[in-house]
């Protein structure tokens, strides 16, 4: 203890004493150690915080992130060689990395304050989580992916077929890897009650339309039907891009007729307004959907493609108002650029017309997982893709079902 006590008191009078009388060489190696101590300990601090064990340290990386990690290639696969968190979330230049850490201070945070400290809070804000990251792997082109996967290196030729063009295809433009691999290590953020901020703007154009009895207009968001215009009893729902006829106008409510068509097979409860053609407009709620007194049918018909018995029905409902609009080419608009957006990063996204409006849901339940867009959206494109369909096209055949479509397809683009 002593031999401490003069070690402390020596450097404290050496410290104290003025730097004229010190040895310059002496105040280099203390300064020297003193560096070379920070360094050593900066270095092993950022090491720590490297490790999988302290990213797992909290609970809600350990109960929910490290166990999507264990389902995938990344975490387990034949050649043994798997990703750590770090591998992926830490950028290895050393500025992008000190960037990096600054930026996760804001999780930190979220964790302390509780923002994301239960399952339910994480699930709700790992839609924010999630594009921070994609946004950051966009930006600096997915340099941590292709630390290990490079496009210089890959043999094309032990791909498959499908796997070839599309890879061949993204290293011809250098296409970021998050660009078609969202959720390849972690499940993709539930999109379900999302709002798209372009629907405000529909909406704020359809709050501006004078609406005027006995005209056509389009519905621009998914909203409830009501049987009388007290709100009373709801009817069902009326999708977005529908086309209805104003018949009243009373308070805050309109009544609209709806003219369409249902497949007469079980309650019949999904309305469409092109025969034969899948694109649900309408969904009546069950109980009333054989309602006589609701709804009338007017013509029955059987599908030549598919022996199925087709009815045209008829009906008078309430929406609330704000929500029609004359001209249905605002949400195209909307559609059309969202579809280029989201659906030619993987690769060219197929033209609209290159399929029957039958076609195109299965195509896109296919093509919708690779995105992040939420069901209003899809919704929204899936309906411009049918609409703009070769079923609509100048150069299609006058079948019965392609003559019933003309007859009835009042303001659809082709």
């Amino acid at each position: 203890m002593n031999a401490i006590k003069r070690l402390f008191s020596w450097l404290r009078r050496l410290l104290l004493q003025p730097s004229a009388k010190i040895g310059f060489g002496l105040l280099l190696i203390i300064g020297f150690a003193g560096g070379v101590w920070f360094w050593a300990g900066f270095n092993a601090g950022m090491q720590a915080t490297n490790t999988e064990e302290f990213c797992v340290s909290c609970h809600t990386m350990e109960d929910n992130l490290l166990p999507e990690l264990k389902k995938t290639v990344h975490f387990k696969n034949r050649t043994g060689v798997r990703a750590y968190c770090s591998d992926c979330h830490v950028p290895h230049d050393f500025t992008d990395k000190m960037a990096r850490k600054m930026q996760a201070s804001r999780e930190v945070l979220s964790q302390i304050t509780g923002d994301i400290g239960t399952r339910e809070k994480f699930v709700n804000h790992r839609i924010v989580l999630a594009q921070r990251e994609w946004g950051r792997f966009k930006a600096n082109n997915s340099k941590e992916c292709r630390s290990c996967h490079d496009y210089d290196s890959m043999d094309f030729s032990k791909m498959r077929v499908t796997s070839q063009m599309i890879m061949r295809s993204a290293a011809e433009r250098d296409a970021s890897c998050v660009d078609c691999h969202k959720g390849i290590a972690h499940e993709l953020p539930n999109t379900e009650g999302m709002h798209n901020p372009a629907f405000d703007s529909l909406l704020s154009e359809a709050s501006s339309t004078k609406i005027t009895e006995g005209e056509t207009y389009y519905n621009v968001v998914p909203q409830a039907l009501y049987l009388t215009a007290d709100k009373k009893e709801e009817a069902g729902v009326i999708e977005i891009a529908t086309p209805v006829k104003v018949l009243a106008h009373e308070g805050d409510m309109t009544q609209i007729e709806l003219d369409m068509w249902r497949k007469n097979k079980g309650f019949g409860r999904v309305w469409y307004t092109y025969f034969g053609l899948n694109i649900p407009d309408v969904t009546i709620n069950k109980e009333l959907a054989r309602d006589e007194n609701l709804v009338t049918v007017t013509e029955s018909r059987e599908d030549p493609l598919t022996g199925l018995e087709w009815q045209k029905v008829s009906t008078k409902l309430w929406v609330a108002d704000g929500g029609l609009m004359e001209s249905i080419e605002p949400a195209w608009d909307i559609a059309s650029q969202t579809y280029a957006d989201n659906c030619s990063t993987c690769h060219r996204q197929p033209n609209p017309s290159g399929h029957d409006a039958n076609q195109w849901p299965g195509l896109w339940s296919g093509m919708v997982g690779f995105t992040n867009l939420d069901s209003d959206t899809g919704a929204l494109v899936l309906k411009y893709l049918q609409l703009n369909s070769s079923d609509f096209g100048e150069s299609s055949e006058n079948t019965p079902i392609e003559e019933t479509i003309q007859d009835a397809r009042p303001g659809v683009v082709s």
